[in-house]
């Protein structure tokens, strides 16, 4: 009697031993659950990719119907706004839409800006320039900061040679009249302006 008791009490515990083992998670070989993360990172990365692919599309997209409205101009697209507005309301109105205003970095480009503001806005216009000397009276930067190495003040009148202006006229403007040529103004004027694009 007694070896059948030991006998079932072996049995029932086998049997419990059997039924936790089938119950209890199984743990995966740390080799497979490293490969299925690798895996994941993949497509993660795949994934950043393509939308990082998606959104570069969509900057060029949108820089193309700017070109289309404007004007292409040693790798970069202009795009004239005759309505008039403050420099800065100018500015903000072309960071909006993702450029800057322009700013000139050659004779060349100069020239070609002048011959554009001419047939888009007026022959007669003055429009912003990127170029202002808010930080330091008499320091002419770009709007990233940057001191400019091309300059196209005007000096045809030698009581009058630009900038002038002083404290009073921190802002730039390309004067079409003029040849192109710059001059400093009150940021307060109302003028027309130029947003430039940086082509990617």
């Amino acid at each position: 009697m007694e070896s059948k008791c030991v006998c079932l009490l072996l049995g029932i515990l086998l049997l419990v031993n059997c039924t936790f083992q089938q119950t209890a998670p199984k743990k995966k070989p740390a080799k497979k659950d490293s490969t299925k993360d690798a895996a994941i990172e993949d497509l993660q990365k795949q994934i950043n990719d393509i939308v990082g692919e998606l959104n570069l599309l969509k900057e060029q997209q949108a820089l193309q119907s700017v070109c289309l409205k404007g004007v292409k101009i040693h790798g970069k697209c202009f795009l004239a706004d005759p309505v008039k507005k403050r420099y800065h309301t100018a500015s903000e109105d072309c960071n909006a839409l993702g450029g800057v205003l322009s700013s000139p970095m050659s004779s060349d480009e100069n020239d070609q800006l002048r011959n554009y503001i001419s047939q888009s806005v007026g022959p007669g216009e003055q429009v912003w320039l990127g170029i202002n000397d808010m930080v330091t009276d008499g320091t002419w930067t770009d709007q990233t900061g940057t001191s400019i190495t091309y300059k196209n003040w005007d000096a045809t009148n030698p009581r009058s040679r630009q900038p002038d202006g002083g404290q009073a006229q921190n802002c730039a403007v390309l004067n079409v009249a003029l040849s192109g040529k710059w001059s400093d103004e009150s940021c307060r004027e109302e003028k027309a302006s130029v947003c430039q694009f940086n082509i990617v």
